[in-house]
């Protein structure tokens, strides 16, 4: 992953309410959210919830998919494993680090 990308995540995630959707959209998993039920969760009108979604799939954060009438967005896990991955890559100097979850690194 390029230093760029990784740059470009972490800003669209250096706002309250696209970390909130972010976070959403990962408890959500695979099965996702439409716009309506996020918008509802976090009482936030339409048009502002569509402008930060789309500022989070250009970051790569999340995906948009059609399921009929309905939009589906989902968080881009590869694209968040892979920012991690980059935030952590020679984490401790090289030495094991301790297990404690799957994306921290504690030294």
């Amino acid at each position: 992953m390029e230093q760029n990308e990784v740059i470009r995540s972490l800003a669209a995630l250096a706002h309250d309410l696209r970390l909130q959707v972010f976070r959403m959209l990962v408890v959500a998993g695979p099965a996702g959210m439409t716009p309506g039920a996020i918008s509802e969760q976090l009482d936030v009108p339409g048009a502002t919830l569509s402008f930060h979604l789309k500022e989070l799939m250009n970051a790569r954060l999340v995906t948009q998919e059609r399921d009929g009438r309905h939009l589906i967005y989902r968080a881009a896990f590869d694209h968040m494993d892979a920012v991690l991955g980059f935030l952590t890559a020679n984490c401790c100097q090289g030495q094991p680090c301790l297990e404690t979850s799957a994306t921290s690194c504690q030294c």
